[in-house]
């Protein structure tokens, strides 16, 4: 909503308020209280549910570097395990990827969870921010003036409560209010459909490799992900929308079996599954990320299927941006930073969706049924393993890069 804000609330006044605590959220309000910019925190989650919640766990060295020149990152670098490679199963037969010898850079292995942890402490605990949790009904008002405020409920006095200030940055991802506050007369939203759906599953079984393992099957795509030493994140190819009561155990660990099979491969370890859902493979791009006093980040912004393993590191990308822009507002009144915000991210956030595009031909085309698009795509992975210029292209796509094209 952009009208005036309504009197009636009980009023406070701050320069930022962040809408949402995940990894763009926490990353830009750390930015800003490290810079003694104010700042307000609300989320409508418990502190013990966005700690635990499953997420991703895959971060590209720029990301990780680029928190640890913020002060962000000495748990991760001490806790994380690091990735130089990747194996694609397709025939029967292993394909290792060694993309840290092509490239010199690595993925870092840090469930999204452990992140969020670190960056509430750093903010809340150890900077002394103001995160509130818990709020109920979000509302923002006059993000078309100078005088912005966002509205919530107190989740233990039922009071409504408004924070007055310059600007609101909309963290709160896909289901969030912030997004729906932007005028459809100045928005334009791009959808994409993959067709596809894949059921992600968390087991507490032991990795059954020392590296991701990605299936290319007739049956379905699978992936097989360690996330510690005793959990693995495994995913099974699905119909979107399927209902993960379709797959009991013994179903999920037979195509297991069936699609990560290939000569040579270590046998999987079984566990209990302690998490089952099935993902719809969909994408959107909202455009520009901003609107007056309004400024998206992540999930607010553009959705990328989990495909590529791109959605956190992009939206740390935004808020890195954000939070800098912000600063320079806040303390100096230098607006270039926001003004060019929207533009300064979209090249990222289509590079990265056009590579989880791509991907998906590669994982997808051998169940797509179409013999063509199968042997096509069959072709393409090849072509990617064998030449060094291919390898180069995909390794860099892979792992992401500190600049755009």
């Amino acid at each position: 909503m952009t009208d005036a804000a309504a009197p009636s609330s009980p009023q406070q006044r701050t320069s930022v308020v962040v809408v949402g605590a995940g990894p763009a959220g926490l990353t830009a309000a750390n930015i800003l209280r490290a810079a003694s910019v104010d700042c307000v925190v609300l989320e409508t989650e418990s502190r013990e549910f966005i700690e635990q919640r499953p997420r991703a766990g895959f971060l590209e060295e720029w990301a990780v570097r680029a928190l640890e020149r913020r002060g962000l990152a000495e748990r991760l670098l001490a806790n994380t395990q690091v990735h130089t490679e990747c194996e694609f199963r397709l025939e029967g037969e292993r394909h290792t990827f060694r993309y840290g010898e092509v490239t010199g850079q690595r993925h870092f292995v840090y469930p999204q969870p452990l992140l969020v942890t670190d960056l509430v402490r750093v903010y809340a605990d150890e900077r002394g921010g103001d995160i509130r949790f818990g709020v109920r009904d979000v509302e923002l008002r006059g993000i078309d003036s100078d005088r912005p405020s966002v509205s919530y409920t107190d989740p233990e006095t039922g009071e409504r409560l408004r924070v007055d200030c310059s600007a609101v940055a909309g963290c709160d991802g896909a289901r969030g209010v912030t997004r729906t506050c932007l005028p459809p007369e100045h928005t334009a939203i791009s959808r994409y459909d993959y067709g596809i759906g894949w059921l992600a599953l968390l087991a507490e079984a032991p990795p059954s490799s020392d590296c991701v393992v990605f299936g290319i099957h007739p049956r379905g795509f699978a992936g097989h992900m360690a996330r510690s030493p005793q959990v693995t994140r495994y995913y099974l190819e699905c119909p979107p929308g399927d209902d993960p009561e379709n797959w009991p155990h013994e179903r999920v660990w037979a195509e297991l079996h069936e699609r990560l099979a290939a000569a040579g491969a270590r046998p999987l370890t079984e566990g209990q599954l302690i998490e089952k859902r099935v993902l719809d493979m969909r994408s959107y791009v909202v455009e520009p990320m901003a609107y007056g006093r309004l400024y998206l980040a992540g999930d607010a912004a553009h959705l990328l299927a989990p495909i590529g393993a791109k959605g956190m590191n992009l939206a740390i990308h935004d808020a890195l941006l954000l939070g800098d822009a912000l600063v320079a507002y806040c303390g100096k009144g230098d607006e270039r930073g926001l003004s060019g915000y929207s533009a300064a991210c979209l090249p990222r956030v289509w590079q990265y969706q056009e590579f989880s595009l791509w991907l998906s031909e590669i994982y997808h085309g051998a169940s797509s049924g179409d013999p063509f698009l199968a042997g096509t795509t069959a072709a393409r992975l090849r072509r990617t393993l064998a030449s060094p210029a291919a390898a180069a292209d995909f390794a860099e796509l892979f792992l992401g890069k500190d600049t755009d094209y």
